[in-house]
């Protein structure tokens, strides 16, 4: 053998590979443009019109996809495939997808089919987390038996769940290293789920999913680049390059509300101390009111915003250091990834005092100096189901690769 040569088998495994890709490549251009024609994807993917023809007719047969008539309505039975004007579009009763996000005082389901619009929304109030790995479990096959009612369906009528869960999460193998969610560091939550439902679950971090949400949903589809800051009871980060969620070697890039913002300052939710999100954080702010108001513990922010609105001086300094905090860690996003877009999103967005005229000067002086316009900073306002929207899309993503990898097995074998 030549010492270029490559064993025949390695050569089979590597012509699998490409032909999983292209599949994949195929795929992605009719979810992405939600219909498209043959010749649009050969031009979208460089991909032979030959080519995207032998795929999209694998995916005809895999069910994964339909033929969509000019008028929009599906192609009817036995009609001649090819024709100029018929387009592709990923079919969406193929399969029923699930989102979950655990947010501090609720879990919500959302319910979509494969094209990812919505069939059936449902949130669960829960005590104070956290809790152990199998009343997490419990919790999550609870909300979603009861989506399923809600929608008229069955559990076993699902193909997959997205879950958003804060914390540090490797997405890769579903392994959640902490989350303030649970009671305990280093656990095998995937594979837990997986062993008490009939399905497959996709972990990530919430910030990601997010990210993911407003990739695939928001006003930024189709752009390839920006970055996603959440601030509720803590602070993450979704950070989107070249169409990818960015997540770091052990799952735990992004961490923006673990950035350190004071040398052995307040204690974070996490264990250490000066992390951005122990200033900024709701747990944090309702933290700091608490020890200095006379009348006990605060347990909600529009009762700090009141405050403030009232003219009291300890919570609007609190206030002022959090806008502070946080415009300090924006400009060191801005002077780390000098992206096009970021977008501020979270609960605390239905609040102006993180991202008002003073906090965005103070990130406008603490910015390398050049003369172009900063990036545009966003602010969207979605709720815990958008969340859960980028949780399905999550999964829908994952599922649908899986479902692409056993079709070219099943062509392989």
């Amino acid at each position: 053998m030549k010492g270029d040569a490559v064993p025949q088998s390695k050569k089979s495994h590597h012509g699998q590979d490409q032909r999983e890709s292209g599949r994949q490549q195929v795929f992605d251009a009719i979810r992405q443009a939600g219909r498209i024609a043959r010749i649009d994807i050969a031009r979208e993917t460089q991909v032979s019109p030959a080519t995207v023809t032998a795929i999209t007719s694998e995916l005809l047969s895999a069910g994964l996809i339909s033929e969509v008539a000019p008028d929009g309505e599906p192609s009817p039975s036995g009609a001649k495939r090819g024709r100029p004007r018929v387009a592709l579009k990923v079919r969406g009763d193929a399969y029923l997808i699930a989102g979950i996000k655990v947010a501090d005082r609720q879990v919500t389901v959302l319910l979509v089919d494969f094209e990812g619009r919505s069939i059936c929304d449902h949130s669960h109030p829960i005590e104070p987390l956290p809790v152990a790995p199998d009343a997490m479990v419990a919790l999550i096959r609870e909300v979603l038996q009861t989506a399923c009612q809600k929608a008229g369906r069955d559990l076993s009528d699902i193909a997959g769940v997205g879950l958003g869960l804060a914390g540090l999460i490797d997405a890769t193998r579903n392994f959640v290293y902490w989350s303030p969610n649970l009671d305990r560091r280093n656990v095998e939550l995937g594979e837990i789920l997986d062993a008490a439902m009939p399905f497959p679950f996709f972990l990530d971090n919430d910030a990601n999913l997010v990210a993911k949400a407003e990739q695939l949903f928001g006003d930024v589809k189709g752009t390839s680049d920006f970055i996603v800051v959440t601030i509720e009871q803590g602070v993450g980060m979704g950070i989107v390059i070249d169409h990818q969620i960015y997540r770091g070697e052990r799952g735990c890039g992004a961490e923006f509300g673990h950035t350190k913002v004071q040398l052995d300052g307040a204690l974070c939710r996490c264990g250490q101390r000066g992390c951005l999100e122990a200033y900024v954080g709701d747990y944090a702010l309702l933290r700091e009111a608490s020890i200095h108001s006379p009348t006990g513990v605060i347990t909600d922010l529009p009762t700090l915003m009141t405050r403030v609105k009232a003219g009291d001086p300890t919570t609007k300094s609190i206030f002022d250091r959090a806008g502070r905090m946080f415009a300090m860690g924006l400009a060191n996003i801005i002077n780390f990834f000098d992206p096009e877009l970021i977008i501020l999103s979270g609960e605390q967005m239905s609040y102006n005092f993180l991202y008002d005229e003073a906090v965005m000067e103070k990130v406008r002086g603490s910015v390398v100096q050049v003369d172009a316009p900063l990036p545009e900073i966003r602010v969207h306002k979605w709720g815990d189901l958008m969340w859960a929207k980028g949780a399905a899309a999550y999964a829908m993503e994952a599922v649908s690769a899986r479902k692409i990898r056993e079709l070219a097995a099943n062509h392989a074998a």
